[in-house]
């Protein structure tokens, strides 16, 4: 449960529920599956108590995921390792569906931890998966070398998309300061390990019934 509750249905004013009223709709599309615990719009829930801010978040995530210079393969693997390093148990558990969704096989999943090693990632992921963990950190840790390896498999367009990604990705703080944890959009299946849980349950299940390592 989170630190706080959300807006329930019964308090929320005509904005916020219409975005209660599509939102589930939306996550489902992007997982392919329903949450298996709680909402699944959990975040939401707690946006809701400031509706002009939900609405501008919203906005921003639209924009933001407008961008086509980036394949979807690539989007799916920087999201999910950013969520990974900020905590975010309830960005992990859906990023894990949203990469099976994708095609992303469980072997994929459980090598991700160890990405640089691993000969399922191509050398053009691994750069931006570095350059993932690189922009995540704080403060920020991008050399002049890695932004040199990343012109060599990325236009400057697909940087700038590439960074923005990560920007939006920034705001999981938001969901990991308030403890929101995992929905069950995972359970019963691989799912990636937040590095620092934001609260102390676990992630969802692996297909042999425990969470994969981080």
């Amino acid at each position: 449960m989170a630190r706080i509750e959300g807006v329930p249905r019964s308090k929320a004013g005509p904005l916020v529920k219409l975005a209660y009223r599509f939102g589930p709709g939306a996550v489902k599309k992007m997982t392919g599956r329903a949450p298996q615990a709680g909402t699944g719009i959990e975040p939401m829930e707690v946006w809701a108590y400031q509706p002009k801010m939900m609405v501008g978040v919203g906005r921003f995530n639209q924009a933001i995921r407008k961008g086509k210079t980036v394949d979807e393969r690539l989007k799916n693997l920087v999201e999910l390792k950013g969520a990974q390093m900020i905590g975010c148990e309830f960005c992990v558990d859906m990023g894990s569906q949203i990469c099976r969704k994708s095609g992303f096989s469980d072997e994929e999943l459980l090598a991700f931890p160890h990405y640089r090693t691993s000969d399922r990632f191509s050398e053009r992921e691994k750069v931006a998966l570095d350059y993932t963990v690189a922009v995540m950190r704080t403060p920020v840790e991008v050399t002049d070398e890695l932004f040199a390896r990343m012109l060599e498999h990325f236009s400057d367009k697909q940087i700038v998309e590439i960074t923005a990604l990560l920007t939006l990705v920034n705001l999981d703080r938001f969901n990991a300061a308030f403890g929101i944890g995992s929905a069950g959009f995972s359970d019963g299946m691989v799912c990636v390990l937040p590095d620092r849980p934001a609260t102390s349950r676990a992630t969802a299940a692996s297909t042999n019934g425990t969470s994969m390592a981080s």
